[in-house]
């Protein structure tokens, strides 16, 4: 029973120290969330955030802490932009991927994605004030240059300080630390979206607000069953005789999952969706016509819901086999299988087997890319049938929730095991 594993996790005394650690620094992080920067108009720019579908999504991964401008506004997207960039870098540049493969290399790369993390929250924050400074609501008044680099500096200290909290979450095992400081960040979003929701609420719109509860049942267990979803590959190893003795002879399987990419594809496709409407309001305002209209241009094409649609969902859909090959290599597993007296039954070793893995993942990638596709767009079709603007399912929010507390769970089952395994 789940009351009984509770117990027992309660019992253990290192577990349960961890555990309120761990809780203490998401309220510490909650709290930083809500400690805003002085001088900025905190109600123009909730309004802002409101009506920018765009970037309500990053205040959501924020916590809210853009929409209070807090001294964490940027949260942890500038750590987990550089570690993407590693991860791309580290397949294009070989002395990288050296470094990677090599004893203690994830830890220089751990140490790089750290630096990298200071430059690029300086800029972004840089980006995210120019872009408040332009818009038509009065936001930003009186920024001087000192006050600039005071804003700049303490936002960029606010990013620093989230990448510690995480790597502190991260040591005590119960759970990855930054997805966990994005979970909470969502969670938080529930009860304001409710409160809004309800104090509008119209009881002609009951069966919509059922439609919704019933997608967001639908859309949890489908969650589960793709994040925990995953094809066996069975795998025979042939028979060694050494000696007197004979070794080998096993059958057991490699497990490809259904979506191996988790949501690095969704946050590639943000990325690249906020990227052209986030510069041309930049230029909105241009003294040249030329530039001016184009850039108006530029912000409505991407406000277009058809168009930011099925954006979204081909770049989801892209970025998910994009990503699998980068972190999936069929030559290498097939080398690894031959050397270790590995093979796929019915299937010769080398090349025809990192053919056949090519092939499966392929067609177990599809499922998953058009799973998180449909996630994805997931708010948008919901908006455009049921009418409801205050409450939308977050198919991205969902995915995020889920994958987290099964990885979670997985954890703290893990050390449960490890400690039954010390008692024997």
């Amino acid at each position: 029973m789940w009351y009984d594993r509770l117990v027992q996790i309660w019992k253990i005394k290192d577990l349960r120290r961890s555990i309120i650690f761990v809780f203490l620094l998401l309220v510490v992080f909650r709290i930083a969330a809500h400690i805003p920067i002085p001088g900025i108009n905190v109600d123009n720019l909730r309004s802002f955030f409101a009506s920018n579908q765009i970037l309500g999504l990053l205040n959501l991964f924020s916590g809210g802490g853009m929409e209070n401008f807090s001294v964490v506004m940027l949260g942890v997207g500038p750590y987990i932009t550089a570690s993407i960039i590693f991860q791309l870098l580290a397949m294009i540049i070989p002395k990288l991927e050296e470094i990677t493969k090599s004893p203690g290399g994830q830890e220089k790369i751990n140490h790089y994605t750290r630096i990298l993390t200071v430059p690029l929250a300086f800029l972004q924050g840089y980006a995210m004030i120019t872009l408040l400074r332009q818009s038509p609501q009065q936001i930003i008044s009186d920024l001087d240059i000192f006050k600039l680099l005071t804003i700049l500096l303490t936002i960029t200290a606010g990013t620093i300080f989230l990448m510690w909290l995480g790597e502190l979450i991260s040591e005590k095992k119960i759970g990855n630390g930054i997805s966990l400081l994005i979970f909470v960040g969502i969670v938080s979003s529930i009860p304001s979206a409710l409160g809004q929701t309800f104090a509008i609420f119209d009881y002609s719109e009951i069966f919509n607000l059922l439609i919704f509860t019933f997608v967001a049942l639908i859309t949890v267990v489908g969650v589960v069953i793709i994040t925990e979803g995953q094809r066996n590959i069975p795998v025979s190893y042939a028979r060694r005789i050494r000696g007197m003795r004979m070794f080998g002879g096993t059958n057991t399987h490699l497990p490809l999952r259904v979506n191996m990419a988790g949501v690095i594809p969704i946050i590639f496709a943000v990325s690249i969706i906020l990227f052209p409407p986030m510069i041309a309001q930049f230029f909105l305002h241009a003294k040249t016509q030329f530039l001016a209209r184009a850039a108006e241009f530029t912000v409505q094409f991407f406000q277009n819901q058809i168009v930011y649609g099925v954006l979204y969902f081909v770049l989801v859909f892209a970025f998910t086999f994009f990503y699998t090959a980068v972190i999936f290599h069929p030559d290498q597993i097939a080398e690894n299988l031959q050397k270790q007296g590995g093979f796929i039954p019915g299937i010769r070793p080398g090349r025809p087997t990192a053919e056949y893995l090519g092939a499966t993942i392929n067609r177990i990638n599809f499922t998953g890319a058009l799973f998180l596709g449909l996630i994805a767009v997931l708010p948008l079709v919901l908006r455009s049938f049921t009418g409801m603007q205050s409450l939308v399912i977050g198919g991205t929010s969902i995915l995020i929730v889920v994958s987290v507390v099964i990885e979670t769970i997985k954890q703290i089952e893990s050390q449960l095991t490890m400690r039954d395994y010390e008692g024997l």
